[in-house]
């Protein structure tokens, strides 16, 4: 199974996909997210979003300025302020 991520930002859908693992810059420190994480909310700091396509796929990089992180049954979701 994998974990739906998309990012936003207020001009665009820049990211739509499913993937193993996504780590999110939150602002009490990073966390990961996999298909299956509980629900929550965070808001999150400047910085490197890590998407890993695979469980053995090197990440992606995705520099974000702040916003926040909703995850949910439907899967992950970064509203980002601007990805760089």
């Amino acid at each position: 199974m994998a974990l739906h991520f998309e990012l936003v930002t207020p001009e665009k859908l820049v990211r739509s996909q499913d993937v193993h693992m996504v780590v999110v810059p939150g602002t009490e420190g990073d966390f990961g997210v996999l298909q299956g994480h509980a629900a929550m909310m965070s808001t999150i700091r400047d910085g490197a979003v890590s998407v890993y396509a695979t469980a053995t796929a090197q990440p992606e990089i995705i520099t974000i300025k702040g916003g926040f992180a909703e995850v949910n049954a439907n899967g992950l979701t970064i509203l980002a302020e601007a990805v760089a």
